[in-house]
């Protein structure tokens, strides 16, 4: 395929997927906050949290909590991360009109990751998607691991394409490809989507890339070649995944929207308010912003402010 898409949607993920992996402590009341500067950027899906055992993944517990609080913006979507029908069921107690399911393109990474195979995995999954759609839940679905697994090294494009497939079939109204150890280059991503492409429409992928060897950008730019138009990002970075050791954060949410921003491709959020609100996260976490774009123009505000008269 050519040309570029003229939108793009850029599902935030920091809220989950980058604070699930982050030292910090963070409180309910921070997750809240950050929820909720996210929504005020103009961001239209906020993965908000996960109710998985906060025995396993315990910056998530409380997430109802967080879900309950949040100031919700209309036409912005705050789904969560459920593992099996009790996650759902809680999920939907706390108010969550979409949920999110996860599966691994490879089996030793789902052996690891919630001791199971991978069709294990679909089956647990099975009665979520029917209860999801008696109540009227939307369900996306995850797949990790799609350019790499820590354990097996290359994972082939056609496994990740079966699994895709699958959770389609199951009701998944869209699938989001993870580079979970951010291993992958422009050319197996272009290769990627051409195979899932076959079996699931592009209009129903996402792209989902880490940057541990810096590659995450380029990805994103080769698969905007290739048809795809969501993209997850974390605000400035955060996380990585606790089950694949050396693996660093998300792609920035800044240096996303900064990238498209260039390319004249309308996100409709705020590359400033997200600035702001990757600077606070940073702050709260006191760790540095691992977000290029969110670094600069973070100093060029402050340089601004610095510059501006007084009263």
């Amino acid at each position: 395929m050519s040309g570029l898409p003229k939108r793009v949607q850029v599902v935030e993920v920091g809220p989950r997927d980058g604070l699930q992996n982050e030292q910090a402590p963070v409180s309910v009341a921070q997750r809240i906050a950050l929820c909720n500067a996210l929504s005020h950027a103009g961001f239209t899906a906020i993965e908000a949290g996960s109710f998985v055992s906060p025995r396993w993944v315990p910056q998530m517990a409380d997430t109802d909590q967080v879900l309950t609080g949040i100031s919700r913006r209309p036409g912005t979507r705050y789904p969560v991360l459920v593992p099996n029908l009790a996650g759902f069921e809680a999920a939907l107690a706390a108010g969550a009109e979409e949920v999110a399911v996860f599966a691994a393109a490879s089996e030793p990474f789902s052996q690891k990751n919630i001791n199971c195979s991978i069709a294990q995995s679909l089956e647990r999954f099975a009665p979520v998607l029917q209860a999801a759609q008696q109540e009227g839940v939307r369900v996306r679905g995850y797949v990790s691991c799609v350019l790499g697994c820590p354990y097996q090294g290359q994972v082939a494009p056609d496994q990740v394409a079966a699994v895709a497939a699958q959770l389609l079939a199951m009701g998944c109204y869209e699938i989001s490809l993870g580079d979970t150890i951010g291993r992958g280059t422009p050319g197996q991503a272009r290769q990627l989507w051409e195979v899932v492409g076959r079996r699931v429409p592009r209009d129903q992928l996402a792209g989902h890339f880490h940057d541990t060897y810096g590659q995450a950008l380029a990805n994103v730019y080769a698969s905007l070649l290739e048809g795809i138009a969501v993209f997850d990002s974390a605000v400035a970075g955060l996380g990585g995944c606790p089950y694949a050791q050396g693996a660093t954060g998300n792609l920035a949410t800044e240096d996303l929207l900064y990238l498209l921003e260039g390319l004249g491709i309308d996100t409709g959020v705020s590359l400033e308010l997200a600035v702001q609100a990757g600077a606070w996260i940073s702050a709260v976490l006191g760790r540095p912003n691992g977000a290029k774009a969110g670094q600069a123009l973070g100093r060029r505000q402050q340089g601004a402010l610095a510059e501006r008269p007084g009263p």
